[in-house]
């Protein structure tokens, strides 16, 4: 399944390479017509960059948003209180990734008390990684803790992991199937994978394998033609 992500910098919709704020490929104004292109899709991913560098917040977008679209909706979610009131936006998930982790190996403490207030079916926990090892507070602090580490701990107290491979992401030049498929067999959690996804054939490999796709980049820049939703698999 090819989920279409919205990333919120300033109040605008964004597209950023390897996540730095200096390098946007892609900037709009114009979030409401993004909103109505992906109505239509199953999933929608939505990420407050602003909030999860802790530079700002774009909690009234997200508000706006998340009652629209069927969206898992991430950044800067730091607290048990924090994604129960993102959930009570309309969000059908939380995505988590920078505070399931303490002192670079993944906090059970926390994700046990996530999970048991707001139920672990509404957990993503996010798992990035660059250079073989997970990082964390926006990719800028690495962990010794590699991905397949991190899901192998986290599992009992998720319902799906989002996996991103940074070393791709916004490069459009392809993702890292290997990488990829290593997770896969590290949980029996849904997976979705991000980070440099650019073809179809990429997403249908997935797809293959039952992981879920999140395109960015791909689509905001026009190489990658969206799919009618109708005849997408998943």
């Amino acid at each position: 399944m090819l989920i279409p992500s919205i990333d919120l910098m300033g109040g605008r919709v964004v597209q950023l390479v390897q996540g730095r704020s200096d390098r946007a490929a892609v900037t709009s104004d114009d979030v409401d017509a993004w909103v109505r292109r992906f109505r239509p899709f199953p999933r929608v991913q939505l990420i407050d960059l602003d909030a999860a560098m802790g530079t700002g917040a774009n909690d009234a977008l997200v508000r706006t948003i998340a009652p629209q679209l069927p969206c898992r909706v991430g950044g800067g979610i730091r607290t048990v209180d924090r994604a129960r009131e993102v959930l009570g936006y309309g969000a059908r998930a939380v995505i988590v990734g920078s505070s399931l982790f303490r002192d670079g190996r993944p906090d059970l403490g926390f994700a046990e008390s996530l999970a048991a207030t707001v139920g672990p079916e509404h957990v993503i926990a996010a798992v990035d990684s660059k250079g073989g090892r997970v990082v964390i507070k926006g990719w800028t602090e690495a962990t010794p803790t590699t991905a397949v580490e991190a899901v192998r701990a986290l599992e009992p107290y998720c319902g799906e992991f989002l996996y991103t491979h940074v070393d791709r992401e916004g490069l459009l030049q392809g993702t890292d199937m290997d990488a990829i498929q290593a997770v896969r067999r590290a949980t029996s959690r849904r997976l979705t994978a991000a980070g440099g996804i650019t073809t179809q054939r990429e997403i249908d490999e997935l797809d293959a394998a039952g992981i879920d796709a999140v395109v960015g980049m791909a689509i905001y820049t026009g190489r990658l033609e969206l799919a009618a939703p109708g005849s997408e698999r998943g």
